[in-house]
């Protein structure tokens, strides 16, 4: 399995924004279908968004127009832009990339609350 290093989590207001990041090897990400998922607790992992190689992105139709997804092939990095967040939002958001072999972040917390 391919490591993937993510960052970004934290505690916000609702309203507010965060910004996530994962890292991959330069390898993995240039053949990789790169997508954000999200777990709470008790509940199954959901795909929250998903971007292919060529940019092709794809969303959760709870986080549409809030969320946005994104990669920059320089830095082999993907984004997960999160704004006008939700207490509804609260999960561990795991980084995903799929291509010949599936790799997985090692998940980072996202809380949302007052």
């Amino acid at each position: 399995q391919v490591q993937l290093v993510e960052s970004g989590g934290g505690l916000v207001q609702p309203g507010g924004s965060l910004r996530l990041s994962c890292s991959a090897s330069r390898f993995t990400f240039s053949i990789s279908f790169m997508s954000w998922y999200r777990q709470a607790p008790g509940q199954e992992r959901e795909l929250v968004a998903s971007i292919t190689i060529a940019g092709t992105t794809n969303y959760a139709g709870s986080v549409k127009g809030r969320f946005t997804i994104s990669r920059d092939n320089a830095k082999n990095t993907v984004y997960l832009q999160m704004n006008s967040l939700k207490p509804e939002d609260t999960a561990v958001y795991y980084c995903n990339a799929k291509g010949t072999s599936e790799s997985w972040g090692q998940g980072t917390q996202v809380t949302v609350s007052s």
